[in-house]
């Protein structure tokens, strides 16, 4: 029997065995029912989950880097999450990393083929030279996919940490990497159409890991953004209303501070909350590893003293 007729993914639902005969209502009911267990399914997953967020962190945070990889939808779904790092967290665009099997070009277009090649994989990764201070994903629903196994097997080899994503158990995947992450999210509406339950199961974990990350190195206070940039007049009028919020100041004083700043929100609300000039501000950040609660706190020691 060939390996493909054990995949939970290549399996057939009994809840759409008729679904060519199904009006759009009764379509998209089935759809929106078959979805609402994926949460579920990923709450299974919160330990291995949590794991994978405590290791990008110490990745990000010795300056290494968070890299997944993956093919087709996979892997267009970590070079999403890698590209929306930047905007939300002001992260440097290499500082999260998203590979996908065939280049830019599978990102708009099936590149046929090229999720079969594992020297592929691994010739991605030894490109980017990862090593032990990095942290690399590899995505796979099927968890057998050539090119994300020959990406790991090359991570493991530079000394990199790796975390397997999949929605099969058991899988060759989970074989090659550090930590298993395993969302059975069960047979596609559509026979094989990983890009419904299996791709919304990935998207919500590749969310967890990388803002769980960002927040445990200290790229929010609370639940804000503090560490945009304010590159277009949206985020210039969301800055100042953070600071207007966090520090209980007029729109003309926070705008003041962000000017003094040179626009960098973390520094001014470090400047707004404690009191102090941008430059003091600044080395407030540095000494406290960016955080800005300890930041403050530690204004308010100096003081002390």
């Amino acid at each position: 029997m060939p390996l493909e007729d054990h995949l939970l993914t290549e399996a057939r639902n009994p809840a759409s065995e008729r679904l060519d005969t199904l009006d759009a209502l009764a379509i998209v009911k089935l759809m929106n029912a078959e979805d609402a267990g994926v949460a579920a399914a990923v709450g299974t997953q919160a330990e291995p989950i949590a794991r994978a967020v405590d290791w990008a962190a110490e990745a990000l945070a010795q300056g290494g880097r968070l890299i997944y990889v993956g093919a087709g939808t996979s892997g267009r779904l970590g070079v999403l999450d890698a590209s929306e790092c930047p905007p939300t967290f002001g992260s440097p665009p290499g500082m999260v990393v998203g590979l996908i099997a065939g280049g830019l070009d599978a990102l708009t277009r099936a590149v046929e083929g090229a999720e079969d090649d594992p020297a592929s994989g691994a010739a991605a990764i030894a490109g980017l030279d990862a090593s032990g201070r990095d942290l690399v994903v590899g995505i796979a629903t099927s968890g057998r996919t050539p090119y994300v196994l020959g990406a790991i097997r090359e991570a493991k080899r530079g000394g990199a940490r790796t975390v397997g994503l999949s929605c099969q158990r058991p899988s060759l995947l989970a074989r090659e990497v550090d930590i298993e992450i395993a969302v059975l999210v069960g047979p596609e509406v559509l026979a094989g159409s990983t890009r419904l339950k299996a791709g919304t199961a990935t998207k919500m974990v590749l969310n967890m890991i990388s803002t769980g990350a960002m927040v445990r190195i200290g790229k929010t206070l609370g639940n804000r953004m503090v560490d945009l940039r304010p590159l277009n007049e949206k985020l210039r009028i969301r800055s100042r209303r953070i600071i207007r919020e966090i520090a209980g100041v007029d729109d003309e004083t926070a705008g003041r501070i962000l000017a003094d700043c040179s626009g960098e929100l973390k520094r001014a609300l470090v400047a707004a909350l404690a009191g102090v000039d941008a430059e003091t501000a600044s080395r407030l950040l540095e000494q406290n590893r960016g955080r800005v609660r300890e930041a403050v706190a530690g204004a308010g020691k100096e003081a002390a003293r």
